[in-house]
């Protein structure tokens, strides 16, 4: 496994919006092509496709945002492996590669992020990875959750 990121450009655009997943995890991620849109017209938001060598295999979008000062927040708030690759680990190793990406970029020592509380497969990965939930809620009704670097 050979994981890295590509910023999503006119060039790999296309490639990215036809990324997808399962019927029954559609409703706990909008599309790329949703994200894409969203992050056209917010500039805080940076979308990168995920790459293994030089095989798409999925898309993240995260980004940071100068408010709540006085500090702001980083956010990682989409993780997408396409279902060709689900289950093979690219997902742990996907979002372990963006917390070092975030905390590098942004000099940030904690990265938010939500999920739907159905969404147990999620939770699952970001407890394992040292989210916690902080008892909060973002604006869709999701749970946020923190990861802290130690």
């Amino acid at each position: 496994m050979h994981l890295h990121f590509r910023a999503v450009t006119m060039e790999n655009r296309q490639q990215a919006e036809s990324l997808s997943v399962f019927p029954e995890r559609m409703h706990f991620i909008e599309s790329v092509a949703e994200c894409l849109k969203e992050a056209d017209e917010t500039t805080e938001w940076n979308t990168v496709g995920i790459y293994n060598d030089d095989i798409l295999i999925g898309f993240a979008m995260y980004g940071y945002f100068q408010t709540p000062l006085p500090n702001g927040e980083a956010w990682l708030d989409r993780v997408l492996i396409d279902k060709t690759y689900q289950g093979k680990g690219y997902g742990k190793a996907a979002v372990f590669l963006l917390l070092k990406k975030m905390h590098e970029e942004y000099a940030c020592n904690r990265i938010y992020l939500s999920v739907f509380d159905k969404n147990q497969l999620s939770i699952h990965l970001y407890k394992v990875l040292g989210f916690d939930f902080n008892g909060e809620y973002d604006a869709k009704g999701e749970r946020i959750m923190v990861y802290d670097f130690k």
